[in-house]
């Protein structure tokens, strides 16, 4: 391995470095291109009687509602209850009524102005606890819960509160549609993560074949989830209003509209019920899950899937009983965001493992050494862990680096601002849940062209997470190549195929995988000295006439084996492991949180890229260290409150402490150069960790995050309720 292991460059930072990279709304204007705006709904839920037209020339413009969707009004996701445009009953604030485009920006505020939706209210529901509306469920049982409970001399109880999380990535959601073609080809350009999820949604509401609808990535200004399924919402309707006009049509959100109508991450409630043994030995979970999925489905049963499998977290119990639910809201559609369910579940059952120490008095390092997953165990859903299991080096690694098992945690501690250090200790399933890889049978092809030159197809995206030069290693070392012989071809579905969406802790091991195996193919065929460039060999063997192109399609390491009815067996091919150490210090008076110090040792296989890999590890602890006490995402009557950046708040540069990344890497044998996923994984222990260092500093045990400092005030005056000096101010 040449390259592997070291630093490429990234094919495009030159571009993004000097301002040159070009993102969809710096795509210079047609000259006849036509803005595109939404009529939205100004109530949560409620029967649409009709829009009413008011002082305006409407022939200056054009118009679009469901009426005039040349194929089905439905976005098509997973579940077909999600109108392209609300035809009937309205379901939540924002939901779209009808599109308008117009020659300029002035003349479309102008008949958006003039349009209003007339809507009879009706009662919504906002509360996921009263909703009647099941969008998804799903059970898992290991074991014999009921006996173990019943025969229990210790019962720990826990409820745990996660609210909702704005992506906010740096590029608002954008599209370009141009007017279908003579032979009726639609073609849309924009920011997005998953090419062929938008072709899908096209096919559907056009009712056309898949060379009929061409979608192409422009350079993406991130995306975490929120550019996975919404951008498929922003192609449709510009694809309608460009049919319908007949010009050119960008629909490019401003910040507010992203903020207001775009998902965000699922809201949960988990309740733990666990049997432990006087040492602290986990005999039984019963574990509740619910998540609000909002007004639609979405994407909400595959984010349930993976938050149930991940709630028992990374340890091992003989007997285990999840229930998890996703109901619909009157709350705008939750979606994808990056953990996809994982960090909701991972939040709740860090904290029960700490409750559970603190009532037997031990350590927390100690509960979790002693009940961690290791090589050879089986996992909630009975899974063997054969290889590639990182949890003993991990938390060994941490401990080493940080002292945190010498820390004496919960020590009482005086002072205004007090101090205190948390542990998590967590995992993360890379690639689709089950069989869902399997299904989707992702491809790669790579083609040799004249001068020996590699160009690699892949549906993935380059959405800032460094892929372009992720694939140029992997391609570069499995030919035997230079990096300078490999051409990333740009996501465009009428180039490259389907090589499934561009989440999940997929995009090395499973697509990274299938392109080393299609670069071996062609290594093998070009063959010659190895002593030889080969791009020489590659140039001769092309002019030869031999077979230059190599497709990979992936299949599922031999001998997986997966339930779905049961939600019993093989639930990932592998898994990510880690462990986080956050140090805090709370101010008495204000309760504010500021994060000292934060170490992270993560399980990565293989770091293909290291640097691209730190990286990609300080971003996503640096979401969940936001997600634990910074982020908040409130909605009054279903609208969003943070409806701006003055309101909507991440972590500055100011508010990110000195994070120290620690790789181990426990190769996995299906993965490229023994790769796995890691783009998911940081996100999850970061809100646990720096909980557990709140609660060390002041001795409350944080059950909801955000951990606001009103929040923190609440928790306090609950432990000390004789503390007058708070009890007054409240």
């Amino acid at each position: 391995m040449r390259h592997v292991g070291n630093r490429v460059a990234r094919p495009e930072g030159p571009a993004k470095v000097e301002g040159r990279a070009v993102y969809v709304d710096d795509i210079p204007r047609a000259k006849d291109e036509w803005v595109g705006g939404t009529l939205r709904s100004p109530v949560a839920h409620g029967k649409l009687r009709c829009i009413e037209r008011g002082d305006f020339d409407f022939s200056r413009v054009v118009v679009v509602t469901a009426e005039d969707i040349p194929g089905d009004n439905v976005q098509a996701l997973i579940v077909d209850d999600q109108p392209i445009l609300c035809a009937d009953t309205v379901r939540h604030v924002e939901e779209p009524i009808a599109l308008v485009a117009a020659p300029d920006q002035g003349t479309l505020c102008a008949a958006l102005d003039a349009l209003e939706p007339r809507i009879d209210p009706l009662e919504p529901v906002f509360d996921a606890e009263r909703s009647q509306d099941v969008q998804s469920e799903i059970s898992i049982d290991k074991g014999d819960v009921d006996a173990t409970f019943e025969g229990a001399t210790r019962i720990v109880e826990g409820e745990y509160h996660t609210d909702s999380q704005e992506q906010l990535y740096i590029e608002t959601q954008g599209m370009i549609a141009d007017p279908p073609t003579a032979d009726g080809t639609i073609t849309v350009r924009g920011s997005l993560q998953c090419p062929h999820y938008v072709q899908k949604a096209l096919r559907r509401a056009f009712a056309v074949p898949p060379e009929k609808a061409r979608v192409v990535q422009c350079e993406t200004g991130g995306g975490f989830g929120g550019k996975e399924d919404y951008p498929s919402v922003v192609a449709c309707h510009a694809a309608l209003l460009a049919h319908a006009s007949g010009h050119r049509v960008r629909m490019v959100y401003d910040r507010n509209e992203d903020l207001l109508a775009t998902p965000k991450r699922h809201p949960s409630r988990v309740r733990h019920r666990t049997v432990v043994a006087d040492d602290g030995t986990l005999l039984a979970m019963d574990i509740d899950v619910l998540l609000d999925g909002g007004a639609y489905t979405t994407l909400s049963p595959v984010v349930l899937s993976r938050g149930v499998i991940h709630a028992a977290g990374a340890y091992r119990c003989d007997n285990i009983r999840i229930r998890g639910r996703v109901v619909g809201t009157n709350h705008v559609p939750y979606g994808a965001f990056r953990g996809f369910g994982a960090p909701q579940v991972c939040f709740a059952i860090e904290r029960q493992m700490d409750r559970i120490a603190a009532s037997l008095g031990i350590h927390p390092v100690v509960i979790r050494q002693r009940n961690m997953l290791r090589l050879g165990d089986r996992t909630a859903t009975s899974q063997l862990l054969k290889e590639s299991v990182g949890s003993e080096e991990v938390l060994r690694r941490i401990l080493a680096h940080t002292g945190f098992d010498r820390h004496e945690w919960r020590k009482e501690r005086s002072g205004n601002k007090r101090r205190g250090v948390g542990l998590s200790f967590f995992y993360h399933g890379a690639g689709f849940t089950g069989s869902g890889e399997e299904m989707l049978k992702g491809k790669v092809t790579v083609e040799l062209d004249d001068d020996g030159c590699a160009l690699v197809r892949a549906g993935s995206t380059e959405i800032g997470q460094g892929k372009n030069a992720m694939f140029t290693a992997i391609a570069a070392d499995a030919l035997g190549a230079e990096p300078d012989a490999i051409t990333i071809v740009d996501p465009d579905t009428a180039a490259v195929p389907d090589s499934g969406p561009t989440v999940a802790s997929r995009t090395c091991m499973i697509v990274g995988g299938c392109l080393d195996k299609a670069c071996r193919t062609l290594a093998d065929r070009v063959g010659g000295d190895p002593n030889t460039p080969f791009r020489e060999r590659a140039s001769a063997f092309v002019r030869g006439g031999g077979d230059a192109v190599a497709t990979e399609t992936y299949g599922s390491p031999p001998g997986l084996q997966w339930d779905q009815n049961a939600y019993r067996g093989d639930a990932y091919p592998v898994f990510g492991w880690a462990a986080d150490v956050a140090e805090v210090e709370v101010d008495l008076t204000t309760f504010d949180v500021e994060i000292v110090r934060f170490v992270t040792c993560v399980d990565v296989g293989h770091a293909i890229q290291p640097q691209i890999v730190e990286g990609q590890i300080e971003g996503g602890t640096l979401q969940s260290i936001g997600w634990s006490h910074i982020e908040v995402m409130t909605a009054e009557n279903g609208r969003f409150r943070q409806d701006r950046l003055a309101t909507c708040i991440i972590p500055t540069s100011l508010d990110t402490p000195p994070i120290d990344v620690l790789l181990v890497e426990e190769p996995f044998s299906n993965g490229p150069f023994g790769a796995k996923g890691v783009g998911e994984l940081p996100m999850d222990g970061g809100a646990p960790a720096i909980a557990s260092a709140i609660e060390d500093a002041i001795g409350v045990h944080v059950t909801h995050v955000p951990a606001t400092p009103e929040r923190l005030l609440e928790a306090w005056l609950e432990a000390h309720p004789d503390d007058a000096f708070f009890e007054a101010k409240r």
